[in-house]
């Protein structure tokens, strides 16, 4: 069992089914000592030649009896507890997804995936057996274990002060190995996490690795990653065999102490003593020492599961309790109640380093965006272009009173109001494993509009292809599914913002892997169909954003012009030089073409 801020929460969520898995083990225990009572006086009676028929019926029902009583514990306790562990992991599962889906972009650039997805493997796993087997031992270690000394007691005290011994040498054992075990743990889960990690990274981009001839080299460094994960946890599996090393010793030597010392009380009642100790006394007794061993082993085991879930809770302990920054706390009564906005964006000499980076990225910014422009942001790789746009949906916090929406300082807006009003289209364009309904569906809450979705794969000018599939919108696509180019995946991921209808519409370079016929068709559509509505579109091909209401010119984190395609030729050095250097490209493509 395992006790803390976060899990003790449990204890009185599944209260009642604790305390029926407990007392349904302690009936369990209790009677599992009845056994070898039963028989030992069976042995006696046979042995002194007392024991009747009927006496004899009566232990077999007794015996049986035990046996339908035992039946029905077991399976309450089994039930109750590991099921309990088991709900018990299941919740704090979702507690940690809760916690890491509301953390910021800052979070997971700084916590690599595989170390997060080992969270919910090892270090889940390892809590739910300290709920589950964790609570049995603590529960027999305590109860059976008294019970079975007391029955010991009644029958030869000098033997079950013996048997007393073996339970403080396991005492002090087990204080002693928890820190080790608890540090060996540690290490053996961080092995595995950067093996995790690894896995996950060369999975993701095995088309590079391939592309670059380095399976041999990958294999290499997954080999290293591997054999540290297994040297961790031989280390781990090293201190935990020292410790069950220990303790059998300690328990075959009081076995052999007790064998020694039974002969000879028989030997001595044998022979006229006055010394009660029967034959039938010793069965009891052995019987009695053999399931004390169990209640002495889960008292060590217990420390080492306790030692284990400690370390797992503690890595949990540190996400569920990781500061969200991204949050609301500037809300304000004006703004809380915000839903709608209507696109009026405004920077304010922005300046803004991303954390832990002394460089600003950008600098001084300062723009308009009104409501319902088509506005394109163009500038070299690296410039700040993305960085803008992901500070409109507050990825990162901002400095009070440098951006607005509507006329409203974007930190003061709830978080969910700047965001449910955004369709964004991301860079990398992701998909979900899913069909390509549920993709384009990904904002709907309810059931998913399949109307809708076909028209917004249309003014996406994805829906002929995807017609071509064979499930058409249902096909599925990703991991389970069919592969789509690059191409596809941006127009489907148009669709998908496109789907969401925001008043306001970021497209990150999302028309980069589509033909100049195709990209003119999207803008058209854009233009048709979103009159009223604010849109940004980041490229790098000026032919993209030429018809544009106006342009922004970022370079080196600062708007140096801002303007129609017309303006800019004639005000902006930069960005007449490229307008110049893609003419000439498009100019040399052609010939080639001819």
């Amino acid at each position: 069992m395992l006790f803390g801020k976060h899990v003790n929460k449990f204890y009185i969520k599944y209260g009642l089914f604790f305390l029926i898995g407990i007392a349904a083990l302690v009936v369990v225990d209790y009677f599992q000592l009845e056994i070898p009572n039963v028989i030992g006086n069976i042995i006696d009676g046979l042995d002194q030649k007392t024991i009747t028929t009927d006496k004899l019926k009566i232990y077999i029902l007794q015996l049986l009896g035990i046996a339908g009583i035992m039946f029905a514990g077991r399976f309450a306790w089994r039930l109750c507890i590991f099921g309990n562990g088991i709900k018990i992991e299941c919740d704090l599962r979702n507690d940690l997804f809760n916690a890491m889906e509301k953390q910021s972009q800052k979070f997971f650039g700084e916590n690599k995936t595989g170390a997060l997805m080992a969270l919910y493997t090892n270090d889940l796993n390892q809590i739910r057996q300290c709920f589950g087997g964790g609570t049995i031992m603590l529960v027999d270690s305590l109860f059976l274990g008294i019970f079975t000394l007391i029955r010991m007691f009644q029958l030869n005290w000098m033997l079950t002060i013996i048997s007393l011994v073996t339970i403080t040498i396991t005492i002090v054992f087990a204080q002693f190995f928890e820190k080790r075990i608890t540090k060996a743990t540690d290490a053996n889960f961080a092995a595995y996490e950067r093996l995790s990690d690894f896995v996950q990274e060369d999975l993701s981009g095995i088309s590079v690795v391939k592309a670059f001839t380095k399976e041999k080299l990958q294999v290499r460094r997954f080999q290293k990653y591997n054999q540290d994960n297994v040297d961790t946890c031989l280390n781990m599996v090293k201190e935990s065999a020292r410790f069950d090393a220990i303790i059998m010793s300690v328990i075959d030597t009081l076995f052999i102490l007790t064998i020694v010392y039974s002969a000879v009380l028989i030997y001595r009642h044998s022979i006229g003593e006055d010394i009660a100790f029967t034959i039938g006394d010793l069965t009891k007794f052995l019987a009695y020492f053999d399931t004390l061993i169990w209640p002495i082993d889960a008292f060590g085991r217990l420390f080492q599961i306790r030692g284990k879930g400690k370390a797992s809770l503690g890595r949990i302990t540190k996400i569920l309790e990781n500061e969200v920054e991204v949050n609301d706390n500037l809300v304000t009564e004006k703004t809380k109640d915000i839903k709608e906005l209507k696109g009026l964006i405004e920077y304010k000499g922005l300046t803004f380093n991303y954390p832990g980076v002394s460089e600003a990225c950008l600098k001084n910014v300062n723009f308009t965006i009104n409501p319902g422009e088509f506005v394109g942001i163009i500038g070299a790789t690296g410039s700040g272009k993305t960085t803008i746009v992901d500070l409109l949906l507050r990825v990162y916090n901002v400095e009070e009173g440098k951006v607005f929406i509507d006329g409203h300082d974007i930190m003061q807006l709830p978080l969910a109001t700047v965001r449910d009003n955004i369709a964004y289209v991301p860079q990398d364009n992701f998909l979900f494993s899913d069909t390509v309904a549920n993709n384009i569906a990904f904002s709907e809450n309810e059931e998913v509009d399949n109307d809708k979705v076909e028209a917004t794969a249309k003014l996406a000018d994805v829906y002929k292809d995807v017609a071509a599939f064979n499930d058409k919108l249902n096909t599925v696509m990703g991991e389970r599914g069919v592969t789509v180019s690059g191409g596809q995946k941006q127009r489907i991921s148009i669709a998908r913002a496109l789907y969401k209808d925001g008043n306001i519409l970021v497209l990150d370079d999302s028309l980069s892997a589509v033909d100049t016929e195709t990209e003119k068709a999207i803008i058209h559509n854009l233009r048709e169909n979103r009159k009223g509505k604010t849109t940004i579109i980041i490229a790098h091909r000026i032919s993209t954003l030429q018809h544009l209401d106006k342009i922004l010119v970022v370079e080196d984190g600062t708007v140096t012009g801002i303007g129609t395609h017309e303006e800019l030729l004639l005000t902006n050095k930069a960005y007449a030089n490229e307008a110049r250097l893609q003419e000439l490209e498009a100019e040399v493509g052609e010939k080639r073409e001819r």
